[in-house]
């Protein structure tokens, strides 16, 4: 079957036989994206078969279904998010190859004009005139802007993006800024926590990523395809350029459920669940009041991961349930942690103990997830003695994670994909007017939200300076912080830097962050949110003030 090509890293099709899989993955093809319903029609390739055949071929898979003439934004939303988490080129389908089409040209809508859209899909052999009104939408610009450049370009929509967004508007009013970010919507991750811990709805934890853009700051909403550092600019995956005098790239951390056989088929039902997606964060809780006996797995992969705490804070807050409804006693909790330790920096392991030993939890260090079967309900584990496989009744799975395929390709990664920045400037190794933070930034240190709460400052200042021909001099310790929710109405607040160096914000009389406090508690459960939502994304520099070289 001769598959249409709308982009270099995007085809489309109709529905694809076993036959086609092969053939897509013969031509080069990475990932397969399957828009149908399951059961649309009689002897259609179900989600999952066509997920085990892509998998059979070394492809990555996901399943955006929708039905034709009823596409919603979130459905194109949906498609933007499956395209910028798998790796290219990749291939949709649907029964005739329109509705991959539409949905590809409505998460472009802001990025490409209607007219690009719709010419796009006319040489694949796809009329989407008749969507012309949604296709088309303006783009505000401060005066004097030139289409396709700006003064400064932002790779990533996410916290950090935006909260140097901010933070550079609240320096200078003038400049030119355009953040790039395929996905419609904007999570408050560190929520999802209590979301697995029945404390937060999932719904307060997601807004519309238009209605958090800073005002000034124009949006193109599409994906990054290549950087181009010599050349100043980067490529979407339209093939369209976008120049700049300055770049930050704040691309997140990919997920990478694909890593583990098995997980991506059963996440979400079955007794699988995980904290690290909006989607099945509100499944952990679920579990959770459900399970009255039988065995709890909670898994930590190999770092670098999101908030290396969350693991154990999923794991803490369902054993706190467990306890307080009586189930705990007849429930074998297992930690599963890849590393050797249960926290990296010392000083928080002996409190973390006491709650270990309280939970009964038993501690399973140097032991990897690497399957999952949800049907059968067994996860293997590979340990020094070998491979071993457990029952669970319920499992809580934190996903490997890695560097976006774009950036790790790209000539701004590092040996391990990631941006590679100065740790303490956070200005690129070998270009000096990029810029990396946040999870995606190669800086040695957790990557939490905290993370670039304090970063966006550091690059902001800096930023400006080589805008103005000066030399960096703010600079980013390291902080990083993990609030450890240990029991509900309970966390320990860790803080700390560069080297495990304790930061804590706040005097010890206060809070003392190697004791699981109250007001801890509080400042994750009530403040943190607010603060987020209200102060870091609007530019608002709160405790956050970037420390300089000639004043450390």
């Amino acid at each position: 079957m001769p598959f249409k090509a709308l982009t270099p890293s995007l085809s489309v099709s109709p529905q694809l036989s076993e036959a086609d899989v092969a053939q897509a993955a013969q031509e080069g093809f990475r990932a397969i994206i399957d828009n149908r319903p399951d059961d649309e029609e009689p002897g259609q390739l179900t989600a999952a078969r066509m997920q085990a055949l892509a998998a059979s071929h070394g492809m990555g898979f996901a399943h955006v279904p929708t039905v034709g003439g009823k596409i919603s934004d979130g459905d194109a939303a949906s498609m933007a998010e499956a395209l910028m988490k798998l790796e290219g080129p990749v291939l949709a389908y649907c029964r005739t190859g329109t509705r991959s089409t539409t949905l590809w040209a409505l998460s472009q809508v802001g990025a490409q004009s209607a007219d690009a859209l719709i010419t796009t899909a006319a040489g694949a052999g796809y009329d989407l005139s008749a969507l012309r009104p949604r296709l088309e939408t303006r783009m505000t610009a401060p005066t004097g802007a030139q289409p396709g450049r700006a003064d400064v370009v932002i790779v990533g929509g996410g916290s950090a993006g935006l909260a140097t967004a901010a933070s550079l508007l609240e320096r200078d009013r003038s400049l030119d800024i355009v953040v790039i970010e395929p996905r419609e919507t904007h999570d408050y991750q560190p929520g999802w926590t209590m979301v697995g811990g029945g404390v937060f709805d999932v719904k307060d934890t997601r807004r519309a990523e238009a209605s958090v853009i800073p005002a000034g700051v124009r949006w193109i909403k599409g994906a990054v395809a290549s950087f181009e550092p010599e050349r100043d600019q980067v490529t979407l995956e339209d093939g369209s350029a976008v120049g700049y005098r300055a770049l930050v790239v704040a691309p997140g951390n990919m997920l990478d459920w694909a890593a583990i056989d098995g997980l991506p088929g059963t996440l979400g039902r079955n007794g699988v669940t995980s904290n690290y997606s909006y989607e099945t964060a509100p499944y952990t809780w679920e579990l959770v009041q459900k399970l009255k006996g039988g065995t709890a797995l909670f898994t930590q992969p190999p770092m670098p991961i999101k908030c290396a705490g969350a693991p154990q804070k999923a794991m803490y807050l369902s054993c706190d349930h467990w306890l307080r409804t009586g189930a705990l006693k007849d429930i074998d909790v297992q930690f599963h942690n890849a590393g050797a330790v249960l926290f990296g920096v010392k000083e928080f392991v002996p409190p973390l103990m006491e709650y270990v030993d309280r939970y009964g939890i038993d501690l399973q260090f140097e032991s990897t997830l690497i399957a999952v079967n949800g049907p059968d309900r067994t996860a293997t584990f590979r340990e020094k003695a070998g491979e071993v496989t457990k029952s669970f009744d319920m499992i809580h799975v934190t996903p490997p994670q890695k560097a976006p395929a774009f950036v790790a390709r790209s000539p701004l990664a590092n040996e391990a994909g990631y941006v590679d920045v100065d740790q303490a400037s956070l200005q690129h190794a070998r270009h000096a007017n990029v810029f990396g933070l946040g999870d995606g930034g190669s800086t040695p240190n957790a990557k939490t939200m905290a993370a670039a709460r304090k970063q966006a400052p550091v690059v902001a200042e800096n930023l400006i300076a080589v805008l103005t021909g000066k030399a960096p001099t703010a600079i980013y310790d390291g902080y990083g912080s993990c609030p450890l929710t240990v029991e509900r109405g309970k966390i320990l607040l860790a803080e700390f830097g560069y080297g495990g160096k304790l930061l804590p914000s706040f005097p010890s009389w206060i809070i003392e962050g190697t004791k699981p406090q109250r007001l801890s508690w509080l400042l994750k459960s009530e403040a943190l949110p607010w603060i987020y939502w209200n102060g870091m994304l609007k530019g608002h520099e709160w405790m956050a003030q970037p420390q300089h070289r000639d004043a450390a």
